[in-house]
């Protein structure tokens, strides 16, 4: 093995077992799901019950009405993973002459302008009905019971509701009677109630009348996109509130928006790696970076993939910079919504001619350029790249202030919000396998608290993955009623032999990737344990334009933990990276659950930072 020798200790056991495995970003979404699983259901009741538990506990990471993406494999069709697409659209009425006209270049970070419309509670039903074996009701149990009695609230959720409340205080009053009742945010570990998404749970059950369990579930389904929930929605967002550019604007989301959306399946894209499938989404989302960064790196010696040494992280954020100029130049939603546009070339961009092309870019230099590849009979699009950014001025408005720029840049560490509702890529993550060999791994995200004003009909709010998209044409990526958002969520599905081994995601919006990456290098090449991979320094390239708004972009920049070591970063440093130093335990938050079929054995590992993942099994 040419890898550095892997840690001998790590700050928890990777967990074996053979009946069951949970990994999730938060310790009661992990031990909803396996007490699914103790009690007789399989890996996708598990993942449905702990992904409705997440939305509660995590509401500044995830929540009902933002969106997710997962990839799965069944036991009865094992060699074939499947992507669950939960990721809304476009409203019809969200075009870039709209926003434009509302005096906006860029679309917010916050607000009801930046939201798609809601894909995660239909994609977890969608789940359930095809591949689960559980009634709805005892699988909502789980969050209906900590949403009514409450839950002890991390010490990450005060400090987002901190930072914004002079925005819930002044122009989300809604915000501020829920999240800060008598004034004040809630201090760590003291219980709170969401008594109204409780309600909607239970009313949504009310509505699941049928014959059948799949009847009763689409039942619940319709009354989401054509009930109580949609009317509520599209009634509340047409109230002017403050958004992320310091300006006020309504939303645009309507009845026919929310009817028309349906969750559904695709098939994943896939390369092969050192003997392994390694299955992400389609170019819809980022997943295929991934595809691309092992593809580039596949055609290395091993001693250039060690992320521990310098030469291997230098080699490593140098193709992390070209895989990511390529997803902003090229990926976006491939569904016909204007016919005579060219599809996504993914074919070419994966393929191993255009590989070594882009591998042959690589020098012992850190590149300071956005470099995207050439693609026969395609126009490449150039995104605007700001190293700053400040918001236009509108009549009688003047310049708003948007807080610490730096802050709001960083996008490392805990969840990071500034104190104008904007995040910075934060989200949660699960994973599950079972006893029988169903594997899932998914990654919900949207509609946190700091997203838009809370909805106090629903108990939620909408989500802002409409930041994903330009207004600026020519682009996969150009704002367009009806089109999906470029997400960032990327949950990984690994194959080997046709059977799914490792599941395996992260928070962490533009670096999710970059950071399984990371995971993917030491458990594939260094043989490293799926814990000791989580536990490893970890960095990442921000030298592309971000996907969150204010999408700027640090020329030649790489955030490192400084666990990476001194001589390595100095290294990085000579090599001409621009280095920003995150602390020893910042960055790469992620969780994985594995099976090795021939002998039986399960595997999960979850990450320490942040103090609230866990995994569990037996």
């Amino acid at each position: 093995m040419s890898f550095t020798a892997p840690p001998t200790f790590t700050t928890r056991p990777t967990l074996q077992g053979t009946f069951g495995m949970t990994a999730s970003t938060h310790w009661l979404a992990t031990a909803t799901a396996q007490a699914v699983l103790e009690r007789g259901g399989n890996a996708f009741d598990a993942a449905v019950a702990g992904a409705f538990v997440l939305h509660v506990v995590e509401p500044h990471l995830n929540g009902p009405g933002g969106d997710m993406t997962g990839i799965f494999a069944t036991a009865a069709h094992p060699a074939n993973p499947i992507v669950l697409m939960g990721q809304g659209p476009a409203p019809a009425a969200a075009t870039p002459e709209h926003y434009r006209s509302e005096g906006l270049e860029l679309v917010p970070g916050s607000g009801a302008l930046a939201a798609a419309v809601p894909g995660a509670v239909d994609a977890w039903l969608v789940l359930l009905r095809d591949h689960g074996t559980w009634e709805l009701e005892p699988v909502l149990a789980f969050a209906i019971g900590y949403a009514r009695r409450g839950h002890p609230v991390l010490g990450a959720v005060c400090r987002t509701i901190g930072t914004v409340s002079a925005l819930f205080a002044e122009h989300w009053p809604t915000s501020a009677a829920h999240w800060m009742p008598g004034g004040r945010a809630p201090v760590a570990g003291e219980l709170v109630v969401n008594e109204a998404w409780a309600a909607s749970l239970i009313r949504l059950l009310l509505a699941g009348t049928g014959t059948t369990r799949e009847a009763r579930i689409d039942a619940v389904r319709r009354e989401w996109r054509d009930g109580f929930v949609a009317r509520a929605i599209v009634e509340f967002q047409q109230t002017p509130h403050r958004h992320s550019s310091g300006t006020d604007h309504a939303g645009v989301m309507t009845d026919a928006d929310l009817s028309a959306f349906e969750a559904g399946y695709e098939p994943a894209t896939t390369i092969e790696f050192r003997g392994h499938t390694i299955a992400k989404t389609g170019p819809w989302g980022q997943g295929p970076v991934l595809l691309q960064m092992l593809t580039i790196l596949d055609g290395f010696p091993d001693e250039c993939l060690d992320p521990s040494t310098a030469l291997g992280a230098h080699t490593i954020l140098e193709a992390e910079k070209l895989a990511l100029a390529d997803r902003d130049t090229y990926y976006g939603d491939p569904t016909d919504v204007d016919p005579a546009e060219r599809p996504v070339p993914i074919a070419h961009l994966l393929s191993a001619e255009y590989a070594a092309e882009r591998r042959a870019l690589i020098t012992d230099r850190a590149s300071r350029a956005f470099r995207p590849g050439t693609v026969p009979g395609h126009t490449p699009f150039l995104p605007p790249m700001r190293t700053e950014y400040r918001p236009p001025a509108r009549a009688g408005v003047g310049h708003p202030s948007t807080g610490d720029l730096a802050a709001q840049q960083a996008g490392v560490g805990e969840p990071t919000v500034s104190d104008n509702g904007v995040t910075r890529g934060d989200t949660c993550h699960i994973d599950v396998v079972d006893r029988w060999g169903n594997m899932v791994s998914a990654t919900p995200s949207g509609g946190w608290l700091q997203s838009s004003p809370y909805m106090p009909e629903l108990g939620f709010c909408l989500g802002t993955r409409l930041q994903m998209t330009w207004l600026e044409p020519g682009s996969p990526s150009t704002l367009t009623p009806g089109r999906r958002p470029r997400t960032t969520l990327t949950p990984t599905l690994v194959l080997k032999d046709g059977v799914p081994v490792t599941a395996l995601g992260s928070p962490g919006g533009d670096q999710q990737d970059q950071w399984q990456l990371l995971y993917l290098l030491r458990t594939l090449v260094g043989g490293y344990t799926p814990q000791q991979a989580i536990d490893a320094p970890a960095f990442h390239t921000t030298s592309f334009p971000g996907s969150f708004w204010p999408r700027t972009w640090t020329p030649g920049g790489a955030e490192v933990e400084d666990r990476l070591g001194e001589t390595v970063i100095a290294e990085l440093e000579e090599r001409g990276h621009v280095v920003t130093r995150t602390g020893d335990w910042t960055l790469g938050r992620l969780s994985s659950v594995g099976l090795d079929p021939e002998t039986g054995v399960m595997t999960a590992a979850a990450n320490p930072r942040g103090a609230q993942g866990y995994a569990a099994g037996r």
